[in-house]
């Protein structure tokens, strides 16, 4: 099926308007469509491809599914075992994501820097009274990106754009691969610890791996510099929840901007979210909460289209047992900068 999609059945799970059917169309002028962003259980059987998320009760069904093309970074659910059939390909949308996540974490960022939160409080409650400390500068600022895939590559280039001083932080650093222009260093993990106490950000966009897992746990939260602030965007399991709040309750903490929490969604009655240091967003700072998104998705989707009619290697290619692209696979792993501009 993936030679050359003649005839095969693609079903794409998004909501796309008429231009953006005809240029998936385009991209794979044999293949056959159904367009339903709000899919039945007929049409997942019916699909030996579907492009976008369906709900994984549904897929699971699907026993001759080729390839699903998520329009997730991290489509965990899906690569859990007996969800896909084992010959089934799996890629991701990582380079749709960045351009909106990192203006989310930018945002944040200058929101807590700036105090503009708490004074957002102090307005609900009609009080013209100033905070009495200093606010927070970003310029000349220490930045730790702890992942620099597409997501932390895009607001790493932000933060040096805006006169930080950024440390990348990945899984394993390799000496004879080039510094970023936008990074002073990049670290592998192991070098976390040593670069926490200098760190004024500490910005998480980490895979929900066993290796991420509590990665940020009350030890590690203790290592950072004090009045320091923590955002993470990744998976909430990267830090512990309870540990964070104590952090945040302490003022050790300046602050912390969560749109990812562990668990997910945060229960009510958890002390964070009575906690004024931490901003908390229900998981969207991605999504299509930002058009431009979608536009990306239906790009890298298209893309790869053409490449399975012409018999390439897809773009975006996951191990079954990463959750993440890796240099694994065949294909590209695409970067932001890659679909729109940074």
């Amino acid at each position: 099926m993936l030679n050359d999609l003649n005839g095969a059945r693609l079903l794409a799970a998004l909501p796309l308007n008429e231009r953006q059917q005809n240029s998936l169309r385009a991209a794979a002028p044999r293949a056959q469509f159904r367009f339903a962003p709000h899919p039945a259980q007929e049409d997942v059987l019916w699909a030996d491809a579907v492009l976008g998320n369906v709900p994984v009760e549904m897929i699971r069904q699907n026993k001759h599914l080729a390839w699903l093309q998520s329009d997730f970074a991290g489509p965990d659910a899906y690569l859990a075992p007996g969800v896909l059939p084992e010959s089934c390909l799996v890629t991701n949308a990582t380079g749709a994501y960045g351009l909106a996540i990192s203006e989310w974490m930018l945002a944040m960022w200058l929101g807590l820097c700036k105090d503009l939160f708490l004074y957002r409080d102090r307005q609900a409650q009609q009080r013209w009274e100033p905070i009495p400390r200093p606010v927070q500068g970003v310029a000349g600022a220490r930045v730790l990106c702890v992942g620099l895939g597409d997501i932390g590559s895009s607001f790493a280039r932000r933060a040096h754009a805006l006169g930080a001083q950024v440390v990348g932080v990945r899984r394993t650093a390799h000496p004879d691969e080039p510094c970023p222009p936008w990074c002073l260093r990049v670290v592998g993990q192991a070098q976390l610890d040593a670069e926490l106490p200098a760190a004024d950000l500490v910005a998480l966009s980490l895979p929900g791996t066993p290796q991420t897992t509590r990665l940020f746990d009350a030890a590690r939260l203790a290592r950072m510099k004090p009045g320091s602030i923590l955002i993470n965007v990744g998976r909430g399991s990267a830090v512990d929840s309870d540990a964070l709040a104590a952090a945040l309750h302490s003022g050790r903490l300046l602050g912390a901007g969560l749109d990812v929490t562990d668990p997910e969604p945060l229960p009510p009655g958890h002390p964070l979210w009575s906690e004024p240091r931490a901003i908390i967003t229900p998981h969207n700072s991605g999504k299509f909460s930002l058009p431009q998104t979608l536009e990306n998705i239906v790009q890298i989707f298209a893309v790869n289209l053409r490449h399975a009619a012409a018999g390439e290697a897809l773009d975006n290619q996951i191990p079954r047992t990463a959750r993440y692209v890796t240099g694994e696979a065949p294909g590209r792993r695409l970067q932001c900068g890659d679909i729109c501009p940074l």
